[in-house]
């Protein structure tokens, strides 16, 4: 497959029918600003809710037309050409339905939520089915179309952390645009649409009703939902990391290899390898060895 396709068609995102859609008292968000370029919207958000906290409420988010300096795991720096591609982030400050602070514990499940999320939006939207590689990847038949990154707040203030989930989706790629050749694009998988303002809209409606849910159960990933499911369930049923045989390569440059097979508590992956020893996996990039020898 050889796709071309032209910056003239990519509509730009239209900040003013988003807000309108999305912003209280409508919708769920309490601030929305859309900027044509930018470094990383991790990071701006991020220091927005570090340097001036009034400023950044529970839901508020920041997207990009384009970023020059995206950040993935372990460092990693990416672009895309401009209005081809989702950036966005989303500043979270967890409270229960009571205003108390979710436990910190639970925040490691926000990245996952939010690729959840994105990946249910993407498959009612555009057809595609989406799934869910640990930690932090959203993958369509082995090859990646998005990426999620959460990072944690703090302030001088005193007051609990927040967290910024950033997403980096491959909506209108074609294969010469792609970072690396294991990539792919909504446009490649030929969704029904490509409009990032359609995509957009969906995705953070789904998140933060995911992430309502989840503050509702005081961020118990085991605790059904109002559907009767939990987090943990619907996180496990659509994660192709589970039941694989994989390398976890850690950040200090040491591996694990054994099958996973489940999500703990805490969102940790459980390896088991050859000797049945299970361990927590906190952290590391994943290798699946059979998709990876297929």
């Amino acid at each position: 497959m050889h796709l071309r396709y032209s910056s003239m068609e990519r509509p730009g995102l239209d900040e003013d029918s988003l807000r309108a859609a999305l912003l209280a008292p409508r919708g769920p968000l309490s601030r929305l600003e859309v900027v044509a370029e930018t470094g990383s919207t991790n990071t701006d958000l991020a220091e927005l809710a570090r340097l001036r906290p009034a400023e950044a409420p529970d839901l508020s988010v920041l997207t990009a037309e384009m970023q020059t300096a995206g950040k993935g795991r372990l460092g990693r720096v990416w672009m895309a050409p401009p209005r081809s591609s989702l950036f966005v982030s989303v500043l979270l400050r967890p409270v229960n339905a009571a205003g108390r602070p979710l436990p910190t514990q639970s925040y490691g499940w926000l990245s996952l939520l939010a690729a959840l999320a994105l990946t249910e939006a993407v498959a009612r939207r555009t057809g595609v089915e989406a799934r869910l590689k640990w930690p932090n990847d959203v993958m369509v038949d082995g090859r990646k179309l998005a990426g999620v990154l959460a990072q944690l707040v703090v302030d001088s203030s005193g007051a609990p952390p927040a967290v910024v989930v950033g997403v980096g989706m491959n909506v209108s790629l074609t294969d010469e645009d792609l970072p690396v050749p294991a990539a792919t694009s909504l446009l490649m998988e030929y969704a029904s649409t490509t409009d990032r303002n359609i995509l957009l809209e969906d995705y953070l409606l789904k998140l933060a009703s995911a992430y309502r849910e989840f503050c509702a159960v005081d961020g118990d990933a085991d605790r059904p939902w109002a559907d009767g499911t939990s987090l943990l369930h619907k996180i496990s049923t659509r994660m192709v990391t589970l039941g694989q045989e994989v390398r976890a390569e850690k950040p200090g440059g040491s591996s694990l290899t054994g099958r996973a097979v489940a999500l703990d508590r805490n969102g940790s992956l459980i390896l088991v390898d050859a000797q049945g020893e299970r361990h927590a996996v906190v952290a590391a990039d994943v290798v699946h060895l059979r998709a990876a020898q297929a």
